[in-house]
């Protein structure tokens, strides 16, 4: 197993990733559809598994640290005047992300029979 030091070294490698992301200058808008959804989606999935991973016994404190690093970035994005704009959909295909790495991860953790390891393993 990878130690825990550096599962969270990802975990905070992949949040700094999205937020840079997320707030750095763009001069290109979003594209038409869906596909920005998903891609906001995709992005929370990813961090909401990877967080569950660093943090196994916290996924309550994860869910809510990443909604509330999901909303708050939306209200950045509309404060900022670098090409983003805050977009409440953007802040729910982020909900629905988080929400779907949780139920991925409850259900593995159920098939596998696996029950989160103390915080120090």
């Amino acid at each position: 197993m990878i130690p825990r030091p550096l599962r969270i070294a990802l975990l905070l490698l992949a949040g700094l990733t999205v937020l840079w992301g997320s707030l750095a200058p763009s001069s290109i808008p979003p594209g038409p559809g869906l596909w920005d959804k998903a891609q906001h989606a995709a992005a929370y999935f990813g961090l909401t598994v990877i967080g569950a991973w660093a943090f196994p016994r916290r996924l309550t404190a994860l869910a809510a640290s990443l909604f509330a690093a999901g909303v708050g970035i939306e209200i950045l994005q509309s404060m900022m005047n670098l090409g983003r704009q805050g977009d409440p959909a953007d802040a729910l295909a982020n909900t629905a992300g988080i929400a779907a790495g949780l139920i991925l991860t409850l259900a593995a953790r159920r098939l596998i029979g696996d029950r989160p390891r103390a915080e120090g393993e």
